[in-house]
């Protein structure tokens, strides 16, 4: 026991070659494969960011909580010799899902994991069922205050603190002891120069954004959840892709920041599950 309840709750990890990421993933349950995509902040990964969805989405399906290149237990290349673009991260999911070998699965993605939901789902549509975008990224929205906690963090506990503040509603209890879990993990010296590259990437490319025209491309049935309060990603921009993809549905969540995961496991469990379930 590590004492940290985020670790002694954490299932036995697992790895998969995705395109020569090794790829460090958790799962709880059976059936259809459900693929849990982290969002781009500082010290995230994939049970740190679902661990109150991940047990609640195994209850009816394969719930895959996955760390992209950079995070958690995942490959971090250097970036020497590495570019840690949004392509490396569409890359690495699609052949999480090729090496998965577990027929079409169904993508969730919070925030540039929405958007990474996105990418992989037009580089493998035929190994992708359904697509829910929570938050995502993709529209462009310039810079605001709240995204400047992810792109000027500075490594401390209260850097960290202004992050989870940034990412939900002004109500929701900030457990200490996530910070402290977080925060770890982005100080790791290999964790913070992917980090640093990432976010460098995304300051020369003017943000982190995708065309129109590329976001119309989705053809797939896809859920858009957003917050009503997101403070990260503006209402707008969850407006906007429901405008530009076909087959989209959309959920609008009151009270609800950035994090609809966190703050909402259970509501949003279910209205993912019934989207994902019936035809």
């Amino acid at each position: 026991m590590s004492g940290n309840p985020f670790l002694d709750m954490k299932p036995e990890p697992s790895y998969i070659d995705a395109g020569g990421i090794k790829t460090h993933y958790v799962e709880k349950g059976s059936g259809v494969p459900t693929i849990l995509i982290h969002g781009g902040g500082a010290g995230a990964d994939g049970w740190g960011n679902w661990m109150n969805s991940l047990p609640l989405f195994g209850e009816r399906v394969r719930a895959i909580a996955i760390d992209l290149v950079g995070f958690g237990l995942s490959d971090k290349p250097d970036p020497a010799n590495f570019v840690y673009s949004q392509d490396a991260r569409d890359q690495q999911l699609a052949g999480f899902i090729e090496a998965l070998d577990a027929g079409p699965v169904n993508l969730v993605g919070n925030s540039t994991g929405g958007l990474t939901a996105l990418g992989a789902s037009l580089m493998k549509p035929d190994l992708v069922n359904k697509v829910v975008l929570m938050g995502s990224a993709g529209i462009e929205t310039g810079v605001n205050e709240p995204l400047k906690a992810l792109t000027e963090y500075d490594f401390t506990p209260d850097g960290m603190r202004r992050i989870i503040n940034s990412l939900a509603n002004p109500d929701f209890p900030v457990d200490e002891r996530l910070i402290t879990y977080r925060h770890q993990l982005s100080i790791e010296p290999e964790v913070r120069a992917g980090y640093s590259a990432f976010m460098g990437w995304i300051k020369e490319n003017h943000g982190l954004h995708r065309s129109e025209e590329f976001i119309a491309r989705l053809k797939h049935k896809t859920l858009v959840v957003h917050g009503k309060q997101d403070m990260v990603v503006p209402l707008s921009s969850g407006l906007r892709l429901l405008e530009l993809i076909e087959n989209s549905t959309g959920y609008l969540m009151p009270h609800c920041g950035h994090w609809a995961m966190m703050e909402y496991p259970e509501e949003f469990a279910r209205v993912t599950m019934e989207f994902l379930l019936n035809d």
